[in-house]
């Protein structure tokens, strides 16, 4: 049994009324100055204008802890036999990670440096999957130091790799998955097709290791769950093929792909009920099964707030459109455009500005790249210089691959979480 995990059983006598009571960690709360109220996004961003009104031409960022708790509790609810393993590259902010490991959720990490970071928050070696299926040798290493002995391969040469710096190591085949109703689809990098999965098997033996599971990963952001559904089936598959060649299995890895919020096409609760009753049929509950969320728990706990730095007006005979330029661009927040396929949508602060007419407008960030644009063709009223735009469900592969280009840093952060 894998350090922090729950069983059914315990999951289901869980009372709502104690879920209710999960709050931020007190050292949490202290360092990170985590403000309990009772305002909407909009009141406080007003409120924070208005206090720092020396600088306002900073963007800065609302981080909602209270909504990664309310995640956590529809996890719970929704999947009560699977373990969460939070996959830390999507945002690897520390507050969310501690507030996190308090909750008992345990973490995917894929490099020394992600393994180092959650270590240093005090959670066990226990609680981690290294989850790279390839790694550099230093890494595999580094993770044998440390003591986290759950790692993830999908060739030979991977085991051979293995095998030479870790034989101890628990190992977990990744299986090739279909992808296709995902925004980012990682078949083509990652997973091993089930034509190859006997040979893989069979070389596991060969040079002793301990193969403990199976992995997949339907690709981030996916919209179908058909999806989920054909993996599990061809991971119950590998289950029976590695009791032929001698292994035990006794653990089911479901990886990532759970939607961050409901807008999409697809919802979280629905994926977690049908799938249920499937993984209770084909896994009996001497099998462990984790799975490794993201965007799940951390989309929602982001507001981002900007400032309208700069305007241009262009006028083609009787029709005009409005370039506007704001504080954070697509090489510090807005990254998730190129890197996550993001269309992340402007929301104006003024209430004034709501009932206005509406025009084209285009909005760029502030390097001088032309590339820095984080939206064409947008209908929004007429804004003036020194006007506010917040984008919600900022929390996903936004901060996490944020850059320095031309010297913008990254924006600064107030924490909250509401009282009721």
């Amino acid at each position: 049994m894998i350090e922090g995990s729950v069983s059914t059983a315990q999951a289901q006598a869980t009372e709502e009324t104690q879920i209710r009571k999960l709050t931020v960690p007190r050292a949490v709360a202290s360092k990170y100055e985590v403000v309990e109220v009772t305002q909407t996004i909009e009141e406080l961003i007003h409120a924070k204008i208005k206090e720092d009104a020396r600088d306002k031409e900073e963007a800065f960022y609302f981080v909602d802890l209270g909504a990664v708790i309310k995640r956590y509790q529809l996890w719970v609810k929704h999947m009560p036999r699977v373990k969460p393993f939070y996959a830390i590259k999507c945002n690897p902010n520390t507050a969310i990670v501690q507030t996190l490991a308090n909750l008992g959720v345990n973490f995917d990490c894929a490099s020394s440096a992600e393994i180092s970071q959650v270590l240093g928050s005090n959670v066990a070696a226990s609680r981690i999957i290294y989850a790279n299926p390839t790694k550099m040798k230093s890494h595999i290493n580094f993770a044998k130091t440390m003591g986290v002995e759950l790692m993830t391969f999908d060739n030979a040469d991977e085991l051979r790799k293995v095998a030479e710096v870790y034989p101890q190591a628990k190992l977990v085949l990744r299986i090739i998955t279909d992808d296709s109703h995902s925004v980012c689809r990682f078949s083509t990098k990652f997973g091993a097709p089930m034509s190859v999965v006997a040979s893989l098997l069979a070389l596991g033996k060969e040079l002793n290791l301990n193969i403990v599971g199976v992995s997949f990963h339907v690709g981030s952001g996916c919209m179908s769950i058909k999806s989920f559904e054909g993996a599990i089936k061809n991971a119950h598959e590998v289950f029976q093929m590695a009791q032929k060649v001698g292994y035990n299995m006794t653990l089911l890895d479901l990886g990532g792909g759970w939607p961050g919020t409901d807008d999409d096409k697809i919802n979280f609760a629905n994926i977690g009920d049908a799938l249920t009753p499937m993984l209770n049929e084909l896994f009996p509950s001497s099998v462990e099964i984790i799975a490794e969320p993201g965007r799940f728990f951390v989309a929602q706990s982001h507001t981002l707030v900007v400032n309208v730095f700069a305007k241009r007006v262009v006028e083609d005979g009787n029709s005009k459109q409005f370039l506007y330029y704001i504080n954070d661009g697509v090489y510090q927040s807005f990254n998730c455009i190129f890197f996550d396929h993001a269309v992340p949508e402007p929301l104006v602060l003024a209430e004034e500005h709501k009932q206005k007419e509406m025009f084209k407008c285009t909005i760029f960030g502030p390097t001088c790249d032309s590339m820095d644009c984080i939206g064409k063709d947008l209908l929004m009223p007429e804004l003036s210089v020194g006007d506010y735009l917040y984008f919600k469900n900022m929390g996903a592969y936004t901060t996490a691959a944020a850059s320095p280009f031309n010297g913008f840093k990254s924006c600064p952060t107030t924490y909250y979480i509401h009282s009721s």
